[in-house]
């Protein structure tokens, strides 16, 4: 978790478009291809279960891109904390 706000109950993650495999940017290495593909896939399912793990204690899970626009991030963030 990034950023926490425990009062609210909601967790924030920013993900690197290299390491969680963003679908708009990743770009699959032309050399160790299938230690790559393993490792993506292993960051997205430890995202996943991190999701559902703080979902079912109760948690709200706000995820973003790290090429996404902050103020719109904020934005969110702010209406999920108000």
């Amino acid at each position: 978790m990034d950023i926490a706000f425990p009062r609210w109950q909601v967790a924030i993650f920013v993900d690197g478009c290299y390491w969680h495999g963003c679908p708009m940017h990743f770009k699959l290495p032309k050399t160790n291809t299938d230690f790559w593909v393993r490792q993506i896939s292993r960051t997205r399912d430890r995202d996943s279960e991190t999701n559902a793990w703080l979902r079912e204690s109760g948690w709200t899970v706000m995820r973003f891109w790290e090429h996404q626009d902050s103020s719109d991030a904020a934005a969110a963030i702010f209406a999920a904390v108000t």
